[in-house]
């Protein structure tokens, strides 16, 4: 059986630390520039045009009300969104975190935990410094109440998901599993991110804050668990089954 544990070893472990975290600081300053600078664009009220063309692009264009496609992808879009919510990610959260309890993975589970709380989180604290609407330029197909800047959707899918898929792959030696892993948690990320856009309740600017924002999160986290890791504080396995 899988084992949620963040391994000692790989490739990537064997080249020089300072290469490593280089590496990751560029790719963390990079995240926080693109954020940003795609903020900034809100906030002048710069992506309102590329928002309005998308959203209008989901829509009938003879009946606006209507999102194109069969009615069985609305219906798609409609569950896959709910699985994004805060039900849904809490639910994948908490399984994954109890399972690495009864592991006795006990610094992992709280690793997983924090990395997952930080990000809602921090999701709030974004929207109520935004303090940006929701799109009212067609009529939604989901009830919402928060905020619309960024998508928590969006962000908090992509911290949990990354975060799992990280955590799941580094237990794997084959590249194709990893690769697969990965790809499987971008692919539910970006989902359930557009879900947001072709339901009305997000500008597209919101999911593609929302996806930076939340990408950011986990991979500070993630470089953040490497001392600790180092240390063993990030544990392995302490009972196999």
């Amino acid at each position: 059986m899988t084992d949620l544990t963040i391994p000692p070893g790989g490739p990537i472990s064997r080249l020089p630390l300072k290469v490593k975290s280089l590496a990751a600081l560029m790719i963390l300053i990079a995240l926080a520039l693109a954020f940003f600078k795609l903020s900034s664009s809100v906030i002048r009220g710069e992506s309102l045009g590329f928002d309005r063309v998308l959203i209008a692009a989901l829509r009938n264009p003879d009946d606006p009300s209507l999102p194109i496609g069969p009615d069985w992808l609305r219906l798609f879009m409609v569950d896959i969104t709910a699985f994004g919510g805060i039900t849904g990610l809490c639910l994948i959260a908490a399984v994954a975190t109890a399972y690495l309890l009864v592991r006795r993975n006990w610094s992992t589970a709280l690793f997983l935990a924090g990395t997952t709380a930080g990000g809602w989180i921090v999701s709030d604290l974004l929207k109520s410094f935004f303090n940006r609407p929701r799109p009212d330029l067609v009529g939604h197909l989901v009830e919402v109440h928060s905020l619309s800047f960024p998508s928590s959707h969006a962000m908090n899918s992509a911290v949990v998901f990354l975060t799992l898929g990280a955590l799941i792959a580094g237990n794997h030696t084959g590249r194709g599993a990893k690769t697969y892993i990965l790809a499987i948690a971008i692919l539910l990320t970006l989902i359930i991110g557009f879900s947001r856009i072709y339901l009305g309740v997000h500008w597209p600017s919101d999911v593609m804050a929302g996806w930076i924002a939340g990408g950011s999160w986990a991979a500070l986290c993630w470089y953040l668990g490497r001392p600790l890791r180092r240390r063993h504080q990030l544990e392995p396995t302490a009972a196999s089954s």
